[in-house]
């Protein structure tokens, strides 16, 4: 090895310590609080150090479907796993958001206020706590008397009652007899080893962020309402009538579609038992919420489909419907079967992890643990994108445990771009560009206020209705569109189970997501997510310039926005033959703004022009060159 001189040495060391300085990403000072403590780990794995609180819940729910009062009792047993010793317990209850005094992002009528919870009794230790959840917004804190030290238990038992809002928003009333009954219970909210106690507050844009949790509850509901719910159905002799009890237990092992209840049998009272209330047992461990919906006139249609071909696993599949109104609905069974085991065998590739999955007629277009609440459309093509979107959400963030609050792309920019993939297998990739532009990129490229280009990272409560939207959907799953086509499909595949096997259970945040990804890619992919998590960039290419030199030719293009995306360089030539050269974002790597395609060919140019796919341009007039 040659000797190097002092001066060059020195420069060669600039530039080393420079470069390791561009690949460090961002880290707020909590979080790298956390990895220094080793909860978290730079390989992407949790740290040595890593733990998370778990509740188990046994609750006894009664909807009151003429007063329209959902009350009930429930016991949690609450185990601090942290080194922390717990002076408080947070208490979580979204459905205050119906309060007048609640914030929210917009109007609302009259019909969606309601008085919120209250709370009748609350103990915690046996010891009772005199707790006015009237004065409490989405989010309450109780000072404990006895402390909570770590690695200990507490038992929470507590009696409470809310109305169901007459405006039916994620869940409510659908109709005079229907109701959607979610975020229903008072619950412990997150204590993490990033932020501690979670005590965000609500408001209708935001989403949810929650513990992996056992759960039993019942459901108590007069006669002829059908009850369905989050988990397994565990006394269903003692609910339904025989016959449509044997319906129901033959459908988990067929593949046939059955329509269980049709609406004459439930008019003529011949579906459920028949004393004055039933009480409906359900039972899910392992997982993040609960709820479920009611109806004495739905239609009930049933099915299931493998999942996991290597233990022949198959899931539940199910749809409740308003059989003149929800005409949607009517291939809900089918659609679900279609997808679950589409995203089981293709994207994401990790089988289904639950027993079930109900689609339910409501409004909200909105996911649940092993439900959705969707709206009547009346186009069934966009009924069917819009189901795949929510069972997508299965993974993001049911099976991983995602803080949507703070961190929407998480989840949101997942469920997207395995809405786009599967609506290339469903209905071809011409059809699946155009409605994920029209739909996802139009959108946001074309946005004319200045919150389009926030950083994605920003926390999805300090953006506003645009800056929500954009950074949640379209930019976030268009970065991961761009990893894919950067590192390849397999290498993709890879890392994304390495990413999900690894937080599955857990709750990862993005810097988690970044270095599981180059863990397990075996590259440092951190430049390519600087590009796209942490800078105001946008999609604006244009060719700069053409230079022809004999027979090569330098095609000059522009990154004007600075995302690095992928795109086609198309070359059109006077014979009329056309070459198409495919650029991959590492064309961006080391000059973000400027790049040059070297094109050899003895063939004269008519002309060249920059195709980005679904990665739409902001001024596309700039990416066509003519030969004059």
């Amino acid at each position: 090895m040659k000797k190097q001189a002092p001066f060059q040495l020195l420069l060669v060391i600039i530039c080393l310590a420079q470069s390791s300085f561009a690949q460090e990403l961002y880290m707020p000072r909590n979080i790298k609080e956390a990895y220094a403590k080793e909860t978290r780990s730079m390989d992407g794995k949790p740290g040595k150090k890593y733990w998370q609180n778990h509740g188990k819940y046994t609750m006894d729910i009664t909807v009151n479907t003429t007063t329209k009062i959902v009350s009930g009792t429930e016991t949690i047993i609450y185990e601090n796993n942290s080194g922390d010793t717990l002076r408080n317990m947070v208490i979580r209850f979204v459905n205050n958001l119906h309060k007048p005094s609640s914030p929210r992002s917009g109007n609302v009528s009259d019909d969606f206020l309601s008085n919120g919870l209250i709370i009748t009794s609350l103990k915690i230790n046996g010891e009772l706590y005199k707790e006015d959840a009237r004065k409490w917004g989405t989010v309450g804190n109780v000072k404990m008397n006895k402390p909570l030290p770590p690695k200990s238990k507490a038992t929470l038992e507590v009696e409470w009652n809310y109305p169901l809002s007459k405006e039916s928003g994620r869940e409510g009333q659908i109709d005079e007899t229907t109701f959607y009954v979610a975020y229903s219970y008072p619950r412990v909210s997150v204590f993490d080893d990033y932020n501690r106690w979670d005590r965000l507050p609500h408001s209708d844009r935001q989403e949810f962020y929650n513990d992996f949790n056992d759960y039993t509850y019942t459901v108590k509901v007069p006669k002829n309402y059908v009850v369905y719910g989050t988990g397994d159905l565990l006394n269903p002799d003692e609910v339904l009538q025989p016959e449509f009890s044997s319906r129901l237990k033959k459908s988990y092992t067929t593949d046939e579609v059955m329509h269980i209840v049709n609406e004459q049998e439930m008019k003529e009272g011949r579906v459920t038992q028949q004393q004055d209330w039933n009480s409906w047992k359900f039972q899910a461990n392992n997982i993040t919420d609960v709820c479920f919906a009611l109806s004495d006139h739905y239609v009930w249609d049933v099915g299931s489909v493998v999942v996991d071909a290597k233990t022949n696993r198959r899931t539940s599949t199910q749809a409740a419907y308003d059989l003149v109104k929800g005409t949607d609905f009517r291939n809900s069974v089918k659609n679900n079967n279609y997808a679950l085991s589409w995203f089981s065998n293709n994207w994401p590739g990790v089988p289904y992890p639950y027993s079930k999955m109900t689609a339910f007629q409501g409004f909200a277009d909105m996911e649940y643990p092993m439900m959705v609440n969707d709206s009547q459309t009346g186009d069934p093509v966009f009924a069917q994108l819009v189901q795949d979107h929510e069972i997508a959400h299965t993974y993001f963030p049911f099976y991983m445990g995602i803080n949507e609050t703070r961190y929407a792309f998480m989840d949101e920019g997942w469920a997207t771009t395995f809405e786009y993939l599967i609506g290339i297998a469903e209905h071809g990739k011409e059809a699946a560009d155009k409605f994920y532009k029209e739909f996802r990129v139009n959108q946001y490229i074309n946005d004319p206020s200045t919150e389009e280009d926030q950083p994605i990272i920003s926390m999805s409560t300090q953006v506003s209705d645009a800056g929500y939207g954009n950074n949640s959907y379209g930019k976030a799953s268009l970065s991961y569109l761009a990893l894919k086509d950067m590192i390849g499909d397999d290498q993709f595949k890879k890392s994304l189970h390495f990413y999900m096997e690894t937080w599955n259970g857990k709750h990862p945040i993005p810097w988690d997501f970044f270095n599981c990804m180059n863990t397990s890619s075996g590259k440092n992919l951190n430049w390519f997510f600087n590009n796209w998590f942490f800078t105001n960039n946008y999609i604006d290419l244009m060719i700069e310039k053409v230079e022809n030199l004999n027979s090569k030719s330098a095609i000059w293009i522009k990154n004007v926005g600075g995302f690095a995306i992928p795109f086609d360089v198309i070359i059109m030539y006077k014979d009329d033959t056309k070459e198409i050269l495919h650029q991959n974002p590492t064309v961006w790597q080391a000059n973000q703004k400027n790049t040059v395609i070297s094109l050899k060919s003895i063939k004269k140019i008519k002309s060249i022009s920059l195709d980005n796919g679904v990665f739409m341009d902001a001024t596309p007039l700039n990416n066509v060159w003519n030969n004059q």
